[in-house]
């Protein structure tokens, strides 16, 4: 005989166990996705560096088949959205579509994954602002009192209302998305020779060997996208506000990483692009507008590491209060501030794990630009496309058991193609992890930081399966949200 699961807790004064409803529109949640994809950063950051590491000039068209593959898996995403609320999303797909247990492992995955990706963004935030402050006013601070500045603030908002938290994203994102359309414009105003769409050409990724590790670096632009769903409890009319965000999304940021892509191209030329690249980093974007236009873009480059910052510290607190409210993980993460509706406890969790890295990274003197960011967050992001290829297979066996009334093109199709897609960037980026690194192939780090995903699904999966025997009325919860708990909760 089985011992059922021992009661959850009840609220303390001033806690709930609900996030707060009503509280996010369409643009509202838009902002928090489209801050977490982070244009600018990505324009700066992740399109020059795709041009001095693979030399290829067809980066825009990269970023274009990177998105059509993504609206693709959107079709059937959207579908288990419309019958699925749920802040664990991913998580609670997996587990509905592949079985409890797979979606445990999926939970842990998404945990690591989305940490990483937070945490991650620390080491480039630091030295950015260190050297910005050291520049223009003589201020001599180390990166890590910097990113420990960031951490207090980011902290801080993390408790407060979510709608607080996307009406400083959407001030921040508008600034941001508004220089790098001026940036954009004015490197195509000053081409080197004529308008040439070599970059937005996609013959251009064909033939040539590093096209795998280019289109998992180009999806890296994207993440951050699939996190709409996190934000369905709170979001008004979800089954509308899901569909719309996450396809002006797409759209939205696949036109302004193209557009940029192309508009360096004709600016250096598709001969010299790739060289500027590596001569400038990224510099190269901020100088093709005037010094005034660079100087405001070089302050943006920063509020856009900012605000990435703030919409992953979101969705990994949202993750956990998901865990902690069906008690796959410790019922107190499942608590939030019945004044501001915020997961206060997965929220300090997160942040506790964000000042622990910097501490760890400032005391061992480690790299925080490549070390901390560019391996944490490119391993966070491929932790990512695992979760995107799983859930594509998920939805495929949602629907197969009851289709309920969707097409074959929305339960099958699309996600059966999209799942083809994801799983050959999964295969390329094993295939290439030490040149998505930048380490000598072979390298410890090079195995070792994709491995942890697998490391992680295991022990969620035995971890799941326990829970089956040893707490049934867990098991029987996993993936199923709040009012079906409740609804468990009140069985005699």
């Amino acid at each position: 005989m089985t011992s059922s699961a021992p009661a959850a807790p009840a609220p303390a004064a001033g806690e709930s166990s609900a996030l707060a409803k009503d509280r996010l529109g369409i643009p509202a949640v838009l902002f928090f996705i489209l801050s977490a994809m982070a244009p600018m950063t990505v324009a700066a950051g992740v399109v020059t560096t795709m041009y001095a590491i693979t030399g290829l000039s067809a980066i825009g068209a990269a970023f274009v088949a990177v998105a059509l593959v993504l609206a693709l898996f959107a079709v059937g995403y959207v579908a288990m959205a419309r019958r699925i609320t749920n802040a664990g999303a991913l998580y609670a797909y997996l587990a509905r579509g592949l079985g409890r247990p797979v979606g445990v492992g999926g939970a842990l995955i998404a945990a690591l994954a989305y940490n990483a990706l937070q945490v991650g963004l620390y080491g480039m935030f630091g030295p950015t602002l260190s050297g910005y402050l050291a520049d223009k006013f003589g201020f001599e601070l180390s990166w890590w009192v910097c990113s420990l500045a960031a951490w207090l603030l980011v902290a801080v908002m993390g408790v407060l209302r979510v709608d607080l938290n996307g009406r400083v994203l959407g001030v921040l994102l508008s600034a941001e998305v508004a220089v790098l359309l001026v940036l954009t414009v004015a490197g195509l105003a000053d081409p080197a020779s004529g308008l040439p769409l070599t970059s937005l050409s996609p013959g251009g990724l064909f033939g040539h060997a590093g096209v795998g590790a280019l289109l998992v670096t180009a999806l890296l632009g994207y993440v951050g996208f699939e996190a709409v769903a996190v934000f369905s409890e709170e979001a008004r009319v979800p089954r509308r506000t899901v569909p719309v965000a996450i396809y002006t999304s797409l759209a939205l940021i696949g036109a302004a990483y193209a557009l940029s892509s192309w508009a360096m191209s004709v600016h250096y030329g598709d001969d010299q692009v790739a060289a500027v690249a590596a001569q400038q980093g990224p510099g190269m974007l901020f100088t093709m507008a005037t010094p005034a236009v660079a100087e405001i873009a070089t302050v943006l480059f920063m509020t856009s590491l900012f605000a990435a910052m703030i919409s992953f510290h979101n969705a990994v607190a949202r993750y956990m209060f998901a865990l902690g409210r069906e008690r796959v993980l410790p019922g107190v993460l499942g608590r939030t501030e019945r004044r501001t509706g915020a997961p206060r406890v997965a929220s300090i969790t997160q942040s506790a794990i964000g000042l622990g890295v910097i501490v760890l990274y400032a005391l061992a003197g480690w790299d925080p630009m490549v070390r901390l960011f560019f391996w944490l967050g490119t391993t966070g992001a491929f932790g990512v496309l695992c979760l995107l290829a799983a859930t594509s297979i998920a939805v495929i066996r949602f629907f197969a058991r009851d289709p309920r009334g969707e097409s074959a093109w929305r339960r099958l199709v699309a996600p059966a193609l999209a799942a083809l897609a994801l799983l050959a960037m999964v295969w390329a980026g094993l295939a290439n992890y030490a040149t998505l690194l930048g380490v000598p192939p072979g390298s410890t780090e090079a195995w070792a930081l994709p491995a942890a995903f697998a490391v992680a699904a295991v022990v969620g999966i035995v971890y799941g399966a326990w829970l089956r025997s040893a707490r049934p009325e867990v098991y029987q919860g996993i993936g199923l949200g709040a009012q079906a708990l409740a609804d468990l909760e009140e069985r005699p």
